[in-house]
Parts: C-alpha cells; sequence; structure tokens
C-alpha cells in the first residue's frame, strides 16, 4: 500500500463579509502551491452560487477552480449552497445531521491524497448559525486551525477579532493567526506596528498586515451588469472595461470635460443627449497616446436615446446599461457594490496572489497549521 496523506488544513474565517477572505484564500493557495504539489480547496457553506454543469455551486469554488487549477468536483468544493427559500424550509424541518454528513464527505473526498486543504469560511463566525452551520461549526466539523481576515484599522479590527474568536472558541476551535487587509498605504507602518503590539497583548499572532489595493474594488462593467438590475442595450463589446472613476451627468458638457479621465463611466438620464456627444467626441477625438477611453455609459430613468445616437455609441465600442432607476440610485447601486473577483479577471488574480505572497508570513502561518513540528508530511 502507499503511504497515506497527513494533509494540513487551514480554515479561512472572516469579521465581516467583504474584509477580503477569497482574496486571501486565493493568493494562499497560491503560495502554497509553490511549496505543495497536491492542495486542495472547499466552501462548505456558500450564499452566492451559480448553476455549472447542473450544479448549484458558489461563486467562490468556480474562481478557485478555474484560476488556481484546483482539481476536485465541482460539487464537492461547494457541498451546501444556500438558495432562496433554503432557511425558512430548514427552520420548519431541516436534517443538521445529513448537512453535516454532505459536508464531511466532499471535504474527505477533497482531502483525498492532498498535502493541504484551504476551507474558506462564509462571513463571520456565526455566519450560517441559522441553520446550524455557522462557521465555528464548520470548522469545528473538520477539525480544522482557522485564520481570521479583518479590514484595516486600529480599534475596530481587535474588537472583532475578539468578538469572532470567542465564537470558535466556545466550539473548540484554535484561532492560530490574523491578517489584517485593506490598509491604507498612507498608514500602513503606523497600522501594522500597532496591529502587532494591540494583537500581541490578546495572545494573538498577527501573520500578514496587507496593504489596500484599489485596483480589487474597480468594477468592470460585466460585474455591474451581474450585481443589479440594469440591463445591457449595446451588443457586449467591452463588457470587461474597467470603471477607474464615475462620472454623474447632472451638469453642463463643458463643465463635464474637466472631469473626464481614463476609464470614465458616465451616468446620465437618458434624455442627456448634449451629455452623451460630449462623452462621443472625447472618445472619437483622443489622440493616439492618450490615455482618455470612456469604459461605459449607464443611462438612468430607463430612458433610451435616439436611434442615431445610439448607433453613434454602439460604433464606439462603448457598452450601454439602461437603469430604470433615476440617476442619483444607479450611481449608489454602483458605489455600494461588493465586487468579486472574476476568474476572467487576471490583472485582479495575479494582484491578489502577489499581495498575499508578499506581505503574509506563509512559513509562520504553515508552521501554525502543520501536524508536526512545522511540516506538513507523509507518513
Amino acid at each position: 500500500m502507499g503511504k497515506k496523506i497527513k494533509h494540513g488544513k487551514v480554515f479561512i474565517a472572516a469579521t465581516r463579509q467583504n474584509d477580503g477572505k477569497t482574496t486571501v484564500s486565493l493568493g494562499l493557495i497560491h503560495a502554497f502551491k509553490k511549496r505543495y504539489r497536491r492542495v486542495g480547496f472547499i466552501k462548505p457553506v456558500g450564499q452566492r452560487y451559480v448553476i455549472e454543469h447542473g450544479y448549484k455551486v458558489d461563486e467562490d469554488s468556480i474562481l478557485i477552480e478555474k484560476v488556481c487549477g484546483i482539481r476536485s468536483h465541482l460539487k464537492d468544493m461547494s457541498p451546501v449552497a444556500i438558495e432562496r427559500g433554503f432557511t425558512e424550509r430548514y427552520i420548519k424541518s431541516g436534517n443538521p445531521e445529513k448537512l453535516a454528513r454532505d459536508i464531511k464527505a466532499s471535504f474527505d473526498r477533497v482531502a483525498k491524497n492532498k498535502e493541504l486543504v484551504v476551507i474558506e469560511g462564509t462571513g463571520h463566525a456565526g455566519v450560517g448559525s441559522v441553520f446550524d452551520l455557522s462557521n465555528a461549526k464548520v470548522a469545528k466539523l473538520l477539525d480544522a486551525k482557522v485564520i481570521l481576515v479583518t479590514s484595516g484599522g486600529i480599534g475596530k479590527p481587535i474588537d472583532e477579532i475578539e468578538l469572532n474568536r470567542a465564537l470558535f472558541e466556545k466550539e473548540g476551535v484554535e484561532v492560530v493567526g490574523v491578517i489584517v487587509n485593506k490598509v491604507l498605504p498612507a498608514k500602513y507602518s503606523k497600522i501594522k506596528r500597532i496591529m502587532d503590539l494591540g494583537f500581541k497583548r490578546k495572545g494573538i499572532d498577527v501573520l500578514g498586515v496587507i496593504p489596500y489595493a484599489p485596483l480589487l474594488s474597480m468594477p468592470m462593467i460585466q460585474n455591474i451588469l451581474e450585481e443589479t438590475d440594469m440591463e445591457l442595450i449595446s451588443k457586449k463589446a467591452g463588457m470587461h472595461n474597467r470603471v477607474l472613476n464615475i462620472l454623474v451627468g447632472a451638469m453642463e458638457p463643458r463643465t463635464a470635460l474637466g472631469y473626464i479621465e481614463n476609464g470614465t463611466l458616465l451616468i446620465t438620464p437618458g434624455d442627456r443627449e448634449d451629455m452623451l456627444m460630449t462623452i462621443l467626441s472625447v472618445n472619437v477625438l483622443k489622440k493616439p497616446k492618450s490615455r482618455i477611453s470612456i469604459s461605459g455609459i449607464v443611462l438612468t430613468g430607463g430612458i433610451i436615446p435616439d436611434k442615431k445616437i445610439m448607433a453613434l455609441i454602439e460604433n464606439a465600442r462603448i457598452p450601454v446599461l439602461l437603469s430604470r432607476q433615476h440617476t442619483y440610485r444607479a450611481a449608489s447601486q454602483i458605489h455600494d457594490l461588493a465586487i468579486k473577483i472574476n476568474p476572467v479577471d487576471r490583472d485582479k488574480t495575479r494582484m491578489a496572489a502577489k499581495l498575499v505572497e508578499q506581505y503574509v508570513d506563509i512559513d509562520a502561518l504553515l508552521k501554525k497549521i502543520s501536524k508536526k513540528g512545522g511540516q506538513i508530511c507523509s507518513a
């Protein structure tokens, strides 16, 4: 018989949604694959799913599979997908033992012959409690040590880490360290120094402090289309254009010219043909070496411009989305988007890998989660 692999495992949780848990997981897998040949991934409970090969699969599992080349059955990488109505049905007649069995069975298949398995949680420690699958309970079920991800700051991250750690410890799960994410570069040195001191007082190791990278928060036109109720009314050209700047067209066109930058998304009522013609002029007259480019247009109020203007926009290959909302509401929707990394966005996936490799102490983390004296080894 061959050697049985004793796999290490680490559960990546966060203090809140949108702290960068998926970014950290992706970066860690990239770093681990440089050190180990067989790395696995599972997101036991997923709240944002798509249909892939006939299965309801969490978006993050698809991202990791495609970007990191993880080879496992997709359904095993995402055994429980929380669809609409799931919670209500569970409260009425749920079967916690079955859910736990499904997760454990999927994990065992994912972990087979793996040297290391990354387990991604969903939200903070208590998310999933309503159907008896909180992050803390799932980490306990899988006998995994936990790394907590929190967003930059000073007092708030420490408060939130303490609150989340308490729930893990209640379940008998060890939190072995924290990764502080999205720290403003201008305050990086100060916050890192204070974080190290503050968490040391609490007996918690800081395994990494990652600076805020604006690129990771910048949506593509495709993201806006997927995450809002807007509809595409142009051709599909430019769907991967990145939005670097948002201009609300509620001013005179000559004034707007001073605010048009590279990657500008114009949000304007559909009957502001003067503003649309201004944007088109900038796009047509730009010099070959100019960095000015229009990423897209959002037309508000459900108003579609004259066919001739729409034809000019399409000829310029500018994507156009239509919103039934008023301009302020549409702008707020886009501003409040929680941008998930898309598998096609290679710039973001490369950035995530680079940030984790550069700012997280991977070797210290591995020692924390290892089975024996700092090495995850065969037995």
